[in-house]
C-alpha cells in the first residue's frame, strides 16, 4: 500500500476527513502560536509586525471556524 492509495485503511478515517481534521487543528494551533508572536512584537513596539501577525491570526481563526462548521455538518449527517 502506498500513500496514494491510503483511504482510511490504516487510520479508520478517510483521507479527506483526516485532512479536514488536521487542517482545523493546524489553524487553531497557528492562532495560538501567533498570539505569542503578537505579544513579542508588541513588547518591542513594532506595530507593523504586530498588525501582520494579527491579520494572520484572524485568517487562521477564520479557516478554523469554516473547517469546524464543515466538520460538524459532515459528522452529524
Amino acid at each position: 500500500m502506498t500513500a496514494s492509495t491510503e483511504t482510511g485503511n490504516v487510520t479508520g478515517t478517510k483521507d479527506k476527513d483526516y485532512d479536514l481534521i488536521w487542517f482545523t487543528e493546524a489553524c487553531l494551533d497557528n492562532a495560538l502560536r501567533l498570539e505569542t508572536y503578537i505579544q513579542d512584537a508588541e513588547r518591542e513596539g513594532d506595530s507593523d509586525v504586530t498588525d501582520l501577525f494579527r491579520r494572520a491570526q484572524a485568517d487562521s481563526r477564520k479557516g478554523a471556524e469554516q473547517a469546524k462548521k464543515l466538520l460538524a455538518r459532515r459528522l452529524s449527517g
